[in-house]
């Protein structure tokens, strides 16, 4: 019984909403947008409600509303036991660490000095310039020189004058070293991926990012140094994975015992099917209309940015889906490990952006490009998932004979 109680043990074909979900954001970008532009008074209302660390809003209270919804569905279908199973596979989870912790950082700073600091700095403007706070703890003289930047006074205040092109990258390696730990959950349920897995990695990276968030950052950064936002990572983590966790595994529990698993199975969670793509696509409305003032404002700066986003993305998954079907990981590991590696914790590099260098900065608005493009790229390659399940079938099966027998190959059926 506890092995068809799982998350999506038998591959279904799209639904109505998964099959046009590309078109489904693509609208709902667009609407955001506009609803931020005709009704800009609504989108900063929405935009205020807000839980703050240290000045800096770090939980949207609509979007963790919706979050939540988009959550629950994935985490009441989870079967904790297959958690235990997923923590005991090895390689799917140490491919993921090593991905997210030794190459991502890496390969997110070389793409984006990279792109915007030699191949679109005539666009950019190679004297142009960007104001951000003076780090944390320093009091430095008018005048005086501080990594790439001078401290100069505007307004009255003490900022750091730094080239723009600078301060966009230090946004991209704020994206870069923040691994998806919650929406990485809705890519690896519309893959059909194991879920198990993903819930195991989703705590892994949490507790991974409380430690080598600061340090990475400090280094590739190089601003003397860059203080752990503590706080802003743990309420993160607690709003967007651990509520809707604690009410999945509650109210499955609750729900079995008092109805039994076959209502469970075929009657609760059939009505569960579509809350997961509204209230993402809610989530996207909210996004957009909080932001959409800024990207229309910044058209060909976003290009820019974006650029070595993307390409970073599809490097990623491109390289852990390889290496893990070079290690004979069964699809099911392949496609969250490939997925989680690719996917950005944007909340939480927002938060920090705004934190380290202010809401107007160039850093800022490269983490604002990173929510742009992270749910369409992300639909993107879980469609080359979905399409390329049949890749890991004969080399998941020679495993299956030498090791697992019958198990796997149920998993896979």
């Amino acid at each position: 019984m506890a092995k068809t109680a799982c998350v999506t043990k038998q591959p279904q074909g799209l639904g109505f909403f998964e099959r046009y979900l590309t078109v489904w954001v693509l609208l709902c970008i667009g609407l955001g947008i506009l609803l931020g532009r005709v009704a800009p008074g609504i989108a900063k209302s929405l935009d205020a409600m807000t839980l703050n660390v240290g000045g800096a809003p770090v939980v949207s209270v609509p979007i963790a509303a919706c979050l939540f919804f988009m959550m629950y569905p994935i985490m009441v279908k989870i079967d904790f036991a297959e958690v235990l199973r997923a923590g005991q596979t090895a390689k799917p989870v140490i491919l993921t660490l090593v991905v997210n912790w030794a190459i991502k950082p890496f390969t997110m700073y070389g793409l984006s000095s990279f792109f915007l600091g030699y191949v679109f700095l005539q666009f950019i403007g190679p004297e142009a310039v960007d104001y951000i706070k003076v780090p944390l703890g320093l009091n430095p003289e008018v005048g005086a020189s501080y990594g790439e930047g001078t401290v100069v006074l505007v307004d009255g205040l003490k900022m750091l004058e730094v080239p723009l092109w600078r301060s966009y990258l230090a946004g991209c390696i704020l994206l870069g070293i923040a691994p998806c730990t919650a929406m990485v959950l809705v890519w690896g349920y519309l893959a059909r991926g194991n879920d198990g897995h993903t819930l195991v990695m989703v705590a892994i990276n949490s507790l991974a990012m409380l430690f080598l968030y600061g340090p990475l950052g400090g280094y590739l950064l190089g601003v003397g140094r860059l203080p752990v936002p503590w706080q802003a990572l743990l309420l993160s983590i607690a709003v967007y994975v651990a509520l809707p966790l604690v009410a999945g595994y509650i109210s499955r529990r609750w729900i079995v015992a008092a109805k039994g698993e076959v209502w469970f199975q075929e009657r609760f969670l059939h009505r569960l099917t579509p809350i997961t793509i509204v209230a993402l696509l809610a989530t996207l409305i909210l996004l957009f209309s909080f932001k959409g003032e800024v990207i229309t404002a910044n058209p060909l700066t976003i290009l820019w940015i974006a650029v070595p986003l993307f390409l970073q993305t599809v490097l990623i998954f491109g390289v852990t889906y390889v290496v893990a079907r070079w290690m004979r990981l069964d699809y099911r590991n392949a496609a969250p490990s490939a997925l989680i590696g690719a996917s950005n914790h944007f909340e939480v590099a927002i938060a920090t952006a705004v934190m380290l260098f202010g809401l107007s900065s160039g850093a800022s608005l490269a983490t604002v490009v990173g929510v742009l493009i992270e749910v369409p790229v992300m639909l993107l390659l879980v469609r080359v998932c979905l399409r390329t399940e049949s890749w890991f079938a004969k080399t998941a099966n020679e495993v299956d004979v030498a090791t697992h027998g019958s198990e796997k190959k149920h998993v896979l059926s």
